[in-house]
């Protein structure tokens, strides 16, 4: 870990966390190992995980400094939770993965059966990944990216940086702020108890976030104690995160293209005092939930949203993923360079999903603050392409030896899930006298009601 670096990343979080006030104190780092990469990983998963902790301090106004395990908070950006009497789920479709077109790189990202249709629609269906390969190879990459994405699927070019860069959504995505806050209208302040021991109880969370970077963000308020439902469209099913990324929620499921379902979620809306949402950009205002509406059903409620590639410029609807986003703004070619690979060479672990939601968690309970002391509501809007470009501003400038588990890393309690038994990492960062537990396992969609 390169403490300057860690630093430069604390300050930019800090201004964006804080941008009227002046930068909190640095955690105390330990055992600060780091990941061999192109680019400051460790760096970003302590100063991150860090954020979200000190977050929780503002909140309870605890007197207490805040220490993070850097090495610890580089596992938790790879894994949390380990099956012990199985193997762990293949994290990536068969077709999933880089191909070389007939003048570069790209990626196809066909983990859900719709984004694998739409890559077939426009492919054809391959007995196998070398077929694909060759199907791949005859096309120009750029002109596949665009009719894949216009059949609903999910692709992304490798570009440099500076390829990236020069592109209107790149160019779009540098002028919005690594968490772009919006005003709320004034509400009654709460009376939230805020105990130290789980300084959450009590506080609703309404999770309407698939995939990694926002189950990431409600993962850390249920660890707090927050009452987190999370809403699940009928049929959604996430094999190979639900143990990793559910643990500490209810889950239901509701469909929303249905007038009932929509009335449903709008009850729910009522009584939530956050809302945590990853839909594409412009989703809840088709189904007439805009930002102004959502604050109308519920006065005061803070809404953290989440998107992929950015909210302004021409691909601030478009799908995407950690993986793809790499690829687009120049990681996965950096890191080709950086390491003599002569293949795209992305991030040794799905970092800006994860850091994200760290900073999604760390913009909710800084809402919450203010709710508390000021009355109002707040809105807050991030997304993975703006923490690529913060991470980007941040090459490693020293070898780190990688990272390694330790004895004693997970906690001595065995989780009991639908699936089977698993350990669970001990969390990254403390705070004396407010734990962070988990008060349910990993569960399945539609495995509670969907009610508070």
């Amino acid at each position: 870990m390169d403490r300057l670096l860690a630093q430069s990343l604390w300050q930019e979080m800090n201004t964006a966390l804080y941008p009227d006030t002046q930068p909190r104190a640095v955690p105390l780092w330990q055992e600060p190992q780091g990941y061999a990469s192109a680019f400051a990983v460790s760096e970003l998963a302590a100063t991150s995980i860090g954020l979200a902790t000190q977050a929780v301090a503002e909140l309870i106004a605890s007197p207490h400094a805040v220490s993070v395990n850097v090495r610890l908070a580089s596992r938790w950006f790879s894994s949390s939770f380990k099956p012990l009497n199985r193997p762990p789920a293949e994290l990536w479709d068969a077709f999933a993965g880089d191909y070389a077109g007939a003048d570069g790189w790209i990626r196809l990202h066909t983990n859900a059966p719709h984004h694998r249709a739409a890559m077939e629609a426009v492919l054809g269906k391959s007995d196998h990944r070398e077929q694909l390969a060759e199907r791949v190879a005859q096309w120009r990459v750029e002109e596949l990216e665009q009719l894949i994405v216009e059949a609903g699927g999910c692709a992304a070019v490798m570009r440099s940086a500076e390829e990236w860069q020069r592109h209107p959504q790149g160019q779009a995505v540098q002028q919005e702020a690594l968490i772009q806050w919006h005003p709320a209208p004034a509400a009654k302040k709460p009376h939230w108890l805020l105990p130290p021991a789980r300084p959450l109880l009590g506080i609703k969370v309404l999770d309407l976030t698939r995939i990694i970077a926002g189950p990431v963000a409600t993962r850390f308020l249920a660890g707090l104690g927050a009452e987190v439902l999370r809403i699940d469209p009928p049929g959604w099913q996430e094999p190979t995160l639900d143990e990793e990324i559910t643990c500490g929620k209810r889950r239901a499921v509701l469909d929303l293209k249905r007038s009932e379902g929509l009335q449903h979620l709008r009850q729910l809306l009522a009584q939530a005092d956050v809302v945590v949402h990853g839909y594409r950009a412009d989703a809840l205002e088709r189904l007439g939930l805009d930002a102004e509406e959502r604050q109308r059903i519920a006065p005061g409620l803070v809404d953290i949203s989440l998107n992929a590639w950015g909210w302004n410029g021409p691909w601030r609807n478009r799908r995407g993923f950690d993986s793809l986003v790499q690829m687009g703004c120049g990681i996965a070619e950096a890191g080709m360079h950086w390491s003599g690979n002569p293949r795209p060479t992305p991030l040794p672990v799905q970092a800006l999903d994860h850091a994200t939601g760290y900073l999604m968690a760390a913009a909710a309970l800084q809402g919450l603050r203010q709710r508390q002391i000021h009355g109002h509501g707040s809105r807050a809007q991030l997304s993975l392409a703006r923490t690529a470009h913060l991470l980007i501003q941040h090459p490693s400038v020293t070898p780190a030896s990688g990272i390694t588990a330790k004895a004693g890393d997970a906690l001595t309690a065995l989780e009991l899930t639908p699936w089977g038994i698993g350990e669970r990492l001990h969390a990254a960062a403390h705070l004396p006298g407010t734990a962070q537990i988990f008060s349910r396992p990993g569960s399945l969609p539609g495995s509670s009601n969907a009610q508070w």
